[in-house]
């Protein structure tokens, strides 16, 4: 199930409501990032209880204020060249439940709720393959169609 671009998903009932720091605050976090020269800070996406790593992804100033006021985690996409928001498409949503700087502000930490699987690939993890003897193999089953996720193969 797909969210409209235009309409931001539910935010499960389990979860604390989200409560956007102040325009004050998000303008102090953003200051104390310090983004490479195209912009961008990486942005690891960590399940909040269980510390499972899902992604790492990238976020400019504008994706870092968005995420901060809506609590739907939303990157930027190098490909795109724009702004991407979690689930869009696939409807496989983060929820935001804290985000942090690093010590050189320079890379993100978004400990989130996963809605579905975080991976293009339906592997709940991007972080699904290792060596399996002498060879690079998926570690980790597929758990969501691909295809039926985003209308084309993994």
């Amino acid at each position: 199930m797909t969210t409209p671009p235009n309409r931001a998903p539910e935010r499960p009932a389990a979860l604390p409501a989200w409560n956007p720091p102040s325009p004050e605050a998000r303008s102090r976090f953003l200051a104390a990032l310090k983004p490479d020269s195209n912009g961008l800070v990486a942005a690891i996406a960590q399940v909040h209880g269980t510390g499972e790593v899902l992604m790492l992804a990238w976020m400019n100033g504008e994706a870092v204020e968005e995420t901060l006021r809506t609590g739907r985690v939303t990157y930027y996409s190098r490909s795109r060249k724009g702004l991407w928001r979690k689930g869009e498409t696939s409807g496989q949503v983060q929820h935001l439940i804290d985000l942090r700087l690093d010590c050189d502000g320079d890379a993100l930490l978004a400990t989130v709720h996963q809605d579905g699987v975080a991976c293009h690939t339906g592997r709940r993890s991007c972080f699904s393959w290792g060596l399996q003897g002498e060879e690079v193999r998926p570690l980790e089953p597929v758990r969501a169609d691909p295809e039926a996720l985003y209308g084309r193969p993994g």
